[in-house]
């Protein structure tokens, strides 16, 4: 089944969800349900302030049986936008009144405050777009406002289940009323139903804020407050490690490291555009002076600061810029989740200020970071291409001419590498195309991770430019380039993929030494010295426990190597080597052992 079918039989259940709901609670106001990761979701507003219980949605899923074993026809019709809010009136659905009414004013709607929605093309809940008429879609005695599309009969809906409630503001907008928010997964099949819902069950497993709090790596406090990670030393060594190994690839292609303030004057981000876009998304400060500062939500437009601090010849380009810095976004709490979505996060962030003779090589560099950086962690790429929507112009910096020629750039770089990469429209960033990649984890799931992005605004917003062989001014290029993008959410990511199980060049602690008994304590200490001597992490265990609690404590930190040493291990030119993962042990003397750890840190081996 492709794409398109799958998505037309979520939707289709998304429909059915808000008719069995409209059954069972008349009065029922509908908000918005659209197609989401594995299934759909429906907004609802019970009357008499009644709110759903997770023991409702087992009657709800019974109503949508019922009305799928009907058979009804999704029947689509066409009406005068006024047509359609006498409708939507006389039925008593607000919100669909306003999203009508809103279309008629402005001849368009934008229903979504979150980005929950993984793309435009599922925002299709406000009809045929256009000023003068819109589609509805009927389903027996049910009504909705829609765009479709729609399976021909409810009977071709095929394998769902309602999982959970949420509260969501109306269109995302907490000065909005609180709706219900009903969750459901959709399938073709039973047994594709099934095999996602046994991947939820391990993805509970690996849950990085369970494995994060086991492992001690990272913190929230109430009195800190929520979206802001406090880390531990061992989340701070693994952070720590994985920049090094990004900066490490950045050196070898020429980059220089930069800083930049955390806070900005309103006046950088208007330039750059980022304070008309993204103005409800700052932290803002005023001074006791009344001037007006923002925490930096983004590095690019402080980036361009330094290169426009001097004159630069064409003998300069490229010039390479990178920080590690903390961002600061001011994210609704409902919308927190760990570290996947926080207020405060760290970005290896990087710019690449080149001529357009430069791009393709400064771009296929960085792929080759890209590259490498990802085979580290045994993670599958997808790479896309997202380019923006011509028909929604008002969105994005620049004229189509512009956009037209950075996206066939884009085209071009992707063809050279050999990859044929899938186009998604409307995904751009508003200042120019990217180039995402996007990793399968252990599990199957996909996240997006690197980013390759030309600017051609910026540069013109800035008025960028370098001096060229003719001693004229030339427009300059901007390639933004993130590995990891936020190093907090690619942690998250990262946690889950390997279920804590981190590889041994990672690991905060790369070699346990668990003592038998007090009597071994003393060799202990000077294993360990010789190990930390050959800079491998090591964490003694020598309490009063028993050996067999160390073991199992080992286990449960899953540290890559434990040594149990006894009167036999301390008297003997071997070193008996618990491996995590395997029963059997591994002999190794221990010039043998310090060689192998060292060598495998150094390759960043994946396998132990």
């Amino acid at each position: 089944m492709n794409e398109e079918e799958l998505f037309a039989i979520r939707h289709s259940t998304a429909h059915i969800l808000a008719a069995a709901l409209t059954e069972l609670h008349p009065g029922i106001k509908l908000g918005v349900g659209p197609v989401i990761d594995a299934g759909f979701y429906y907004d609802v507003q019970l009357p008499d302030g009644v709110m759903l219980s997770d023991d409702d949605l087992k009657k709800v899923r019974k109503k949508m049986i019922e009305i799928v074993n009907r058979g009804d026809d999704f029947v689509k019709e066409e009406l005068e936008v006024d047509d359609a809010i006498a409708m939507f009136t006389k039925m008593g659905q607000d919100f669909k009144v306003e999203l009508l009414q809103e279309l008629k004013t402005k001849g368009t709607t934008e229903v979504y405050g979150d980005e929950e929605i993984a793309s435009p093309a599922a925002r299709n809940d406000v009809g045929d777009v256009g000023a003068e008429s819109i589609s509805i879609y009927k389903t027996g005695d049910f009504v909705d406002l829609c765009r479709g599309p729609h399976v021909a009969s409810s009977k071709e809906i095929g394998a769902f289940k309602l999982h959970k409630l949420a509260g969501a503001y109306w269109r995302g907008d907490e000065k909005n009323p609180m709706l219900q928010r009903v969750y459901g997964f959709a399938f073709a099949t039973k047994e594709e139903l099934a095999k996602h819902e046994e991947m939820l069950r391990q993805a509970a497993r690996r849950d990085h804020r369970k494995l994060g709090k086991e492992l001690d790596l990272f913190v929230f406090s109430d009195l800190v407050g929520p979206g802001l990670p406090l880390w531990t030393p061992r989340g701070t060594q693994i952070r720590n490690l994985l920049d090094d190994f990004v900066w490490e690839m950045r050196k070898e292609r020429g980059y220089d490291k930069v800083e930049i303030p955390h806070i900005t004057k309103k006046d950088l981000y208007e330039t750059s555009g980022h304070w008309e876009k993204f103005s409800d998304e700052l932290f803002k400060i005023t001074t006791r002076e009344g001037h007006e500062f923002a925490m930096k939500p983004m590095n690019c437009p402080h980036h361009t600061q330094i290169f426009d601090s001097r004159q630069r010849s064409y003998r300069d380009m490229p010039l390479r810029y990178a920080t590690t810095t903390m961002c600061y976004r001011d994210e609704q709490t409902g919308e927190l989740h760990g570290l996947s979505r926080t207020r405060a996060f760290a970005q290896d962030d990087a710019h690449v200020f080149c001529r357009e003779s430069q791009i393709k090589e400064e771009a296929l560099k960085i792929w080759d970071i890209i590259d490498s950086f990802y085979k580290a962690f045994n993670f599958d790429l997808q790479t896309t291409l997202s380019f923006h929507d011509p028909n929604e112009m008002e969105k994005y910096l620049g004229t189509p001419e512009v956009w037209k020629k950075a996206e066939a750039t884009m085209t071009e770089i992707a063809q050279e590498r050999g990859v044929e990469a899938k186009v998604e429209i409307g995904e751009a960033a508003f200042y120019g195309p990217k180039i995402d990649f996007k990793a399968i984890d252990s599990i199957g799931r996909e996240w997006q991770v690197a980013t390759i992005q030309l600017d051609m605004n910026m540069p013109e917003r800035f008025d960028l430019h370098c001096i060229n062989e003719k001693s004229e001014e030339e427009r300059i290029f901007m390639i933004h380039a993130a590995i990891m993008g936020s190093i907090t959410r690619f942690m998250s990511v990262m946690i889950e993929h390997v279920a804590g199980a981190f590889p041994l060049w990672l690991s905060p602690v790369q070699v346990a030494i668990a003592s038998v008994s007090e009597n071994h304590v003393a060799y202990c200490n000077e294993l360990a010295g010789r190990l930390r001597d050959a800079s491998i992490r090591v964490y003694l265990d020598d309490s009063n426990e028993s050996v067999g609690k160390k073991i199992r404590n080992a286990a449960q930190q899953k540290y890559p190597y434990t040594l149990v040493v006894g009167d036999k291990e301390a008297n003997s030119d071997k070193l008996a080597i618990r491996v995590r993962g395997k029963e059997d042990l591994l002999e190794l003397s221990e010039i043998e052992f310090i060689e192998k750890v060292t060598q495998d840190s150094k390759n960043r081996t994946f396998e132990l």
